[in-house]
């Protein structure tokens, strides 16, 4: 819970505001309650047939709480979705600032799905806490003091029952669900990543397994991984089915407890209306506390969001860095494991590796931007040191988006301040001057699909042209010929690779499969 807590106060919800959304819902709520009092104590003074003036205010009162709560039900929705709305736009703001303030590798380490799941959904996720959870929590609380308090007046005995009953429904049965929801969840995940390894191994290794003897206890393993995911899962239903009918059984006790006390009541000679009153009040407490199962659920969900979420907002910010070094010889070393590989300026490096091996974290750690793919120095010092490895070093993936905007924009990407000239001497540089002939506005054509409205040839080449243009004296490059045909793909690797060719002037480190003869390669993943 201390993560939730974390990202609640990043959503700096003004405590005014919080109070106006819960006063409307108490309202509503209060609304209610007055109502089914008023009703009741209506109906059975109507019963001995008063003068009908005697119920005029009554019937009055009864037409304005009905219209009272639509009312407050209205206003409290308007408050609180502000509220939480408000909240989500400041938790999002503060979660950018902090990925843009902290090292990038930070954000780079993680999947482009996980990244946008947390700051798109889990924020979500998070903000929802504040409308299903602790607002109606809060209502719950108010009008079940209130309820309580109502029926102390009349009957205290009554009042007693009624507050046991609103506890096991408000209070005990959402924690049985919140400890049943979070049992069944760490035990599914448990045994689900043991069914998966064993699965796994059943499946790809079947035959290595049963050459070991090892392949019936393998399969066993998976299936009694499995049988003990039902067991959790069963064992958690049970508990939550019930929790859910705790609620309906404190109504129902609750219901016949009041009834009881008012038959007693009755034979005392105890008035008609507040019999009434004794009855009916309580099934009209337990509308504010049925939600709080769902709120219980939903504290769950939000608290697992915020696990990941709160780690980015805590992260620390990247440390200062001192100016760039003019560039000497060697400009980078590299060392990866047990190698150490020296690129001179102006100089090529092939980095060839199976998919998975780790090219792309061997670039990443060239430019500054992650080191488990090994350690840079720049003229002796490490390359965190320095300046942002962007203002010098410009990396480009194979999986580089392609918005949904004109091409020179897309190209734009890599330098704001290329005319449609150079951009257009860039797309002919690396090959799409065909392509761009058949443009109808030229660079100014509009990418309606983004990257769909490209072939995968195109948006290679595209891509190696927003690389053209980035003013960056060492350019990193992952798998640039990627998508092409294989006499295509020699071309342009041959060209990039050339000292006097397309990046003349710049150094250049390629990641691919094919090393070419005459460059200087490192291997990973043994390939």
């Amino acid at each position: 819970m201390c993560d939730l807590a974390i990202c609640l106060r990043a959503m700096r919800i003004p405590l005014r505001a919080l109070l106006a959304a819960a006063a409307a819902g108490v309202a509503t709520a209060g609304a209610a309650l007055a109502l089914a009092g008023l009703s009741a104590w209506l109906i059975t003074k109507a019963w001995t047939m008063p003068p009908v003036l005697a119920l005029s205010v009554a019937v009055t009162s009864v037409r304005a709480l009905g219209i009272t709560r639509g009312c407050m039900r209205y206003a409290e929705r308007l408050a609180s979705h502000r509220v939480a709305l408000s909240g989500l736009t400041d938790i999002r703001a503060a979660l950018y600032r902090r990925l843009a303030a902290a090292e990038p590798a930070v954000a780079l380490r993680m999947r482009d799905g996980d990244l946008v799941q947390r700051t798109g959904s889990d924020v979500d996720a998070v903000g929802d806490v504040v409308v299903r959870a602790l607002l109606p929590a809060v209502v719950a609380a108010v009008t079940g003091a209130a309820a309580v308090a109502w029926i102390w007046f009349v009957y205290a005995p009554a009042a007693i029952v009624l507050a046991a009953c609103l506890v096991l429904a408000g209070v005990v049965a959402p924690r049985l669900i919140a400890r049943a929801a979070r049992a069944r969840a760490v035990a599914e995940s448990a045994e689900r990543i043991t069914f998966a390894d064993n699965a796994g191994a059943v499946l790809d290794h079947a035959a290595e397994l049963a050459v070991a003897g090892r392949l019936d206890a393998v399969r066993t393993a998976a299936v009694e991984a499995e049988d003990r995911r039902r067991v959790a899962v069963d064992r958690a239903a049970r508990t939550t089915a019930l929790a859910d009918a705790a609620v309906p059984l404190a109504v129902g006790i609750a219901a016949a407890a009041a009834l009881v006390l008012a038959v007693a009541l009755a034979a005392r000679g105890a008035d008609v209306t507040t019999l009434g009153v004794l009855i009916l009040l309580p099934l009209s407490a337990f509308e504010t506390v049925t939600p709080l199962a769902d709120a219980a659920r939903q504290v769950l969900r939000s608290a697992d969001a915020a696990s990941r979420i709160a780690p980015l907002l805590t992260a620390p910010p990247a440390r200062p860095r001192g100016p760039l070094p003019a560039p000497a010889e060697p400009v980078l070393r590299l060392r990866h494991g047990d190698e150490d590989v020296e690129i001179d300026w102006c100089g090529r490096l092939f980095v060839a590796g199976p998919s998975g091996a780790g090219k792309t974290t061997m670039l990443l750690a060239l430019a500054g931007l992650d080191e488990r793919g090994g350690t840079v120095t720049v003229d002796g010092r490490p390359s965190t040191d320095y300046a942002e490895p962007s203002a010098t070093v410009a990396l480009f993936g194979e999986d580089a988006h392609v918005f949904a905007t004109s091409v020179a924009e897309n190209c734009r990407v890599a330098t704001g301040s290329a005319t449609d000239a150079e951009i257009e001497a860039a797309l002919r540089r690396v090959g799409l001057e065909r392509w761009l002939a058949g443009l109808p506005d030229g660079v100014g054509t509009l990418l309606p699909d983004g990257a769909g409205s490209l072939s995968g040839g195109q948006r290679r080449r595209l891509l190696l042209a927003r690389a053209l243009l980035s003013p960056a004296p060492v350019v990193l490059l992952d798998e640039p010929a990627e998508h092409l045909d294989r006499g295509d793909a020699d071309a342009v690797l041959a060209d990039i690779l050339d000292p006097a060719g397309l990046f003349a002037g710049r150094t250049v480190v390629v990641a691919g499969h094919r090393p070419p003869p005459g460059v200087p390669t490192v291997t990973v993943g043994g390939a």
